[in-house]
């Protein structure tokens, strides 16, 4: 079991925002609710939400489907990014907001606290210090549990958890996202604070199933990132297929019998780091196979070739365009 300060998570929880936001239709209800539950009755005990999935949606689909079993699992979700009634994201850290989020999001989910509330995004024009702050008063009024932080650098996790400690802090991690490795996986060590993993699985690349950029849904969030545009992507798509080719060596020699998703999945587990994965999922095969990979062991020798084959100097294009970019404070290579 992971530690996320008083709270205690398995390595790999389920990520919620792709039933209700980001990759194109939200999942029908009943669909959702059912692998929602499927993940629950398979032992997962991490659900991962925010204000912003399908501008409150996701919350609520949560607080309808999973309630009953509210002592199952650990409990996240975020303030600070959300849309507004025009349709516009925003972002903002202003207290008097967040204290409204939160009371919003309690609604929504149906319950009395929140386990682990993440700041989605550092609104840049007000100090990290005061947006903690508030969160903190949310703490001492038992409104939430455990303090969070998104796609931060080290030295802004640094002032926040001067303020109050943090628990977790949710960055984009994997083996073809290696930014948290300048500076924000020692600054985890050094404040014991576990580093949760969104998109351990590069948004869908590291599994080997998407083989074509141009078949996303119109409205993928995949089709605004410079990994998926197509004078990158037949790149990027050849260090999947070594990826795999890797893969099939150890099938051969009998040491795996593993998916690329659940290698990937491993990668994650193996860092000197407390480290929650939290991929998303739709097929309740994968939600099946993802929750195994908690269980991979891979040596160090794996590591390492993995390490070669898929790195931050071999993947093509940024994680985000110019625009998405302004919105984040994570370091940069």
């Amino acid at each position: 079991m992971k530690k996320i300060g008083q709270l205690t998570s398995r390595a790999v929880g389920l990520g919620c925002m792709n039933l209700s936001h980001a990759y194109g239709p939200a999942t029908p209800a009943r669909e959702a609710s059912a692998l929602l539950n499927q993940a629950l009755d398979l032992g997962y005990d991490h659900l991962d939400t925010a204000t912003l999935y399908g501008a409150g949606a996701n919350e609520t689909l949560l607080g309808q489907a999973v309630m009953h079993r509210r002592d199952e699992f650990l409990l996240a979700s975020k303030c600070g990014m959300y849309i507004d009634p025009q349709g516009t994201k925003q972002i903002s850290g202003d207290p008097a907001l967040i204290r409204r989020q939160c009371e919003d999001s309690l609604r929504r989910l149906n319950t009395d606290v929140i386990d682990l509330y993440y700041l989605h995004r550092w609104d840049k024009t007000i100090p990290i210090e005061e947006t903690v702050g508030e969160l903190s008063r949310l703490v001492e009024e038992g409104k939430i549990r455990e303090i969070g932080l998104s796609e931060v650098s080290a030295t802004t996790l640094r002032k926040a958890h001067a303020v109050h400690p943090i628990g977790a802090v949710q960055s984009e991690y994997s083996l073809w996202t290696r930014n948290p490795e300048i500076a924000l996986l020692d600054a985890c060590r050094e404040l014991n604070v576990t580093l949760v993993a969104f998109s351990p699985l590069g948004r869908g690349m590291l599994t080997g199933t998407l083989r074509d950029s141009q078949a996303l849904a119109d409205k993928d969030i995949r089709r605004a990132m410079p990994r998926f545009a197509e004078r990158n992507f037949a790149r990027n798509l050849s260090l999947i297929d070594g990826l795999q080719q890797q893969l099939d060596v150890w099938h051969a020699e009998g040491k795996l019998d593993i998916n690329l998703a659940q290698l990937a999945l491993a990668w994650l587990n193996s860092q000197q780091v407390e480290l929650v994965s939290i991929p998303g999922t739709t097929n309740l095969d994968h939600l099946a196979q993802n929750i195994a990979a908690s269980e991979v062991i891979l040596s160090a020798d794996m590591v390492a070739a993995l390490d070669d084959l898929i790195n931050h100097n071999r993947v093509a294009g940024p994680r985000y365009n110019a625009a998405t970019q302004t919105e984040i404070d994570t370091e940069e290579f």
